[in-house]
């Protein structure tokens, strides 16, 4: 999970909408089922997350899903929020491929369901969210090294609650290390530039990341942190 830092400009229909905000549940269901600007919301919400899902850092339209706007705080718990755009974020999936996933595979919004604790969830939108999480090479997730215990658990609960293990993910998100640890040896093996494999990976094209930027700067460590200081000073 990484960090997104939104804009100070809501779109132009949410803030409308916000300007009068629903003031209990049904009112806000209604409301955003009959809300006409998801389209612009949701372009506006990619760009600013570098198109990738907002909870498991996927490139949906990369890898053939598409995404939805998802409520940080539930729009049934804080109807008040339904239009807030520092309460939305972009995430895989869309609902259209709910049906064509196996249960198991559900991640992000469509796996929170009713689990949300506000006490114990980490938001992307929290400026130190990355700190709790590291990744492994075979895809898994999970809490990093030297947390608190406290820390160690909401990592844990977030993790679960999103089910950024679901097994799609684990087998992307294994394919990638394995691909990119190959080319770090090759690399280095080769005398080849390791600060231009560096960009290559984690520096936005087109206002765009690669999927699992997290887990990509992980991987290649100090030198990761040195070519975004550099050259794209926002992620680091």
């Amino acid at each position: 999970m990484r960090h997104i830092h939104k804009g100070l400009n809501s779109p132009r229909p949410l803030a409308k909408a916000h300007a009068a905000p629903p003031v209990d549940a049904a009112g806000a269901s209604s409301r955003w089922q009959a809300f006409s600007g998801k389209a612009q919301v949701q372009e506006a919400l990619l760009d600013e997350q570098y198109q990738l899902c907002g909870y498991s850092e996927l490139k949906a339209a990369r890898h053939g899903v598409g995404v939805h706007i998802e409520h940080i705080e539930p729009k049934s718990r804080a109807p008040q929020r339904t239009f807030e755009h520092g309460n939305l974020i972009a995430s895989a999936l869309h609902a259209d491929d709910l049906g064509k996933l196996a249960p198991a595979d559900r991640f992000g919004g469509h796996a929170k369901g009713e689990g949300y604790d506000p006490a114990r969830f980490i938001s992307p939108l929290d400026p130190d969210c990355s700190r709790y999480f590291a990744y492994d090479s075979d895809g898994i997730v999970g809490p990093a090294e030297g947390l608190s215990e406290h820390d160690s658990d909401k990592a844990e609960y977030n993790h679960g609650l999103l089910n950024l293990n679901a097994p799609i993910l684990v087998n992307k998100r294994r394919t990638q290390w394995e691909e990119l640890d190959e080319l770090i040896e090759q690399h280095a093996e080769r005398g080849w530039c390791l600060e231009s494999l560096t960009h290559i990976e984690l520096v936005p094209t087109l206002g765009a990341l690669s999927s699992f930027f997290s887990m990509k700067r992980q991987l290649l460590g100090p030198l990761a942190e040195q070519v975004l200081q550099q050259h794209a000073p926002a992620l680091s």
